[in-house]
């Protein structure tokens, strides 16, 4: 039997007043938004909240409906984080509404509302309704929010490995950055999977991305200025091969800069732009990962011909 403060049929005060419902008979929905790994349900965010019910008691009511699979149980709409901490106090009962017309949808928007979900928990909401076959369109309708934020979310489902992982590592949480990644990882692959294994790098930030991009676009140009003189050269009388000129044998054809960098052998790239000056671009010698690095630090050992 439910334990109430009240003598009153809880059916019959739907809408009043709130319910002091007993804790033991309140279940959690376990296909709420928010999950396990959100940082509202992490220890010390709980801690605080039981500190401040022990001392204020819970000031909002949370919001609970029959479970339709446990007569005479609940299931909570929202609040678990006010029913986790009361379950922390000792509490034996928790102020309550009981609200029959709530819905998955409302569960996302109050979460929303009360921006308690991370962009992945908001990116899993979404995928499901699209597995539902629920338009883009519709799902923004369905969230309160633009058609974009559905997209730039949606992305976050099926990202390329080395962006997945700059994701779950947390250096980059930032979905409007991470969806910039995915799209030039699009046009230059492997220059976004060098870029993002540079360990220098331990926050990917909008700064650092927006160098990145115009540092692709000025190469992008210079190859497309390439290709178009290459094709007015074809569409010309092709010129006389030019003779063979002496090798001099105190020039370089390719030229190897061999370096030392923090003890370990690498060779300077003069292909790549730095973004500062002061550096410059290093590939290792033994793993070939390329990073950026200050010059001051790095040790002249050889120069060769490639």
């Amino acid at each position: 039997m439910t334990k109430l403060k009240s003598k009153q049929d809880p059916k019959n005060l739907l809408g009043a007043t709130p319910l002091q419902l007993d804790i033991a008979l309140i279940d959690e929905d376990k296909d709420q938004p928010r999950q396990e790994d959100n940082p509202g349900f992490s220890k010390e965010r709980m801690a605080e909240l039981a500190e401040s019910i022990k001392s204020r008691g819970v000031k909002t009511p949370i919001s609970v409906r029959e479970n339709p699979d446990a007569p005479g149980r609940y299931l909570i709409n929202h609040g678990a984080r006010r029913f986790r901490a009361s379950k922390l106090t000792g509490n034996a009962t928790i102020p309550a509404y009981i609200d029959r017309d709530y819905t998955t949808h409302d569960q996302v928007q109050e979460n929303l509302h009360r921006d308690s979900l991370t962009e992945r928990e908001i990116a899993d909401i979404i995928g499901k309704e699209l597995a539902k076959g629920t338009k883009k369109a519709a799902i923004a309708k369905l969230l309160n929010k633009s058609p974009a934020f559905v997209t730039q979310h949606a992305t976050l489902l099926d990202l390329p490995e080395p962006i997945a992982e700059v994701y779950y590592s947390g250096r980059c949480k930032d979905v409007t950055i991470i969806n910039e990644l995915v799209m030039l990882n699009k046009k230059h692959p492997q220059e976004v999977q060098g870029w993002l294994l540079d360990e220098t790098l331990e926050e990917i930030t909008r700064g650092p991305v927006k160098l990145f991009r115009e540092f692709l676009d000025e190469k992008q140009k210079q190859q497309g200025s390439g290709d178009d003189e290459s094709m007015i050269e074809h569409d010309t009388i092709a010129p006389k091969p030019p003779a063979d000129k002496p090798v001099d044998p105190d020039k370089l054809k390719k030229t190897i800069i061999k370096v030392q960098h923090k003890g370990r052998a690498a060779r300077l790239l003069l292909n790549r732009r730095p973004r500062a000056e002061g550096l410059g671009w290093l590939q290792y010698d033994d793993d070939g990962h390329e990073s950026e690095a200050n010059l001051g630090e790095v040790l002249l050992v050889a120069v060769l011909e490639g």
